[in-house]
């Protein structure tokens, strides 16, 4: 059986996987992020996942007991699903760190768009510099984080063997001196 070259279902669906698996990651940096924070200010969790998915599935904790687990829950499952978003992005080409503040971008816009359309944060304008900088700072980790894992995990595709070959035999053809 050959398999064909350009699997275009083939290279969405690695993409995909390996997103979510770059999303886990992220989400875990984002969280250890979010801990050494609170504990630094003395800040309780946020309640934002939970006020979202009241808002937008009509779903509520059973408990006040489990509200803080079901938030957890909320928010690992949606960090883990941006992870997709930088999947899509390598499809485009892009690596590294252009890759990566696209993520940023997209992940932390969502939320400055998101949180206060579901009440579950204010707006930008009317947050302290402090705090914007703090969250700036929990979805920058988050995102760089997930883009290391993506690209160690996209290392050695189809793709990067390819632009590795060219490179190479542009620098034994001497067009390339500082690669």
């Amino acid at each position: 059986m050959k398999i064909h070259q350009n699997n275009m279902l083939g290279e969405l669906g690695g993409a995909i996987g390996k997103g979510i698996l770059a999303g886990l990651a992220g989400t875990a940096a984002i969280t250890i992020s979010q801990m050494i924070e609170m504990k630094i200010n003395k800040r309780e969790p946020s309640d934002a996942p939970i006020k979202v998915v009241q808002e937008t599935a009509d779903v509520a904790p059973v408990s006040e007991e489990q509200k803080e687990k079901v938030s957890q829950e909320i928010h690992w499952v949606y960090g883990t699903t941006w992870g997709i978003a930088r999947g899509l992005i390598s499809l485009t080409g892009l690596k590294g760190l252009p890759a990566t503040a696209v993520h940023f971008a997209a992940v932390w816009g969502a939320a400055l768009v998101m949180l206060p359309k579901y009440n579950a944060a204010p707006p930008v304008t009317e947050e302290e510099p402090k705090s914007v900088a703090i969250d700036a700072l929990h979805h920058a980790v988050y995102a760089t984080a997930a883009g290391f894992a993506f690209d160690a995990l996209d290392a050695g595709s189809r793709n990067e063997r390819k632009i590795r070959g060219i490179i190479k035999h542009l620098k034994l053809k001497n067009l390339l001196r500082k690669f």
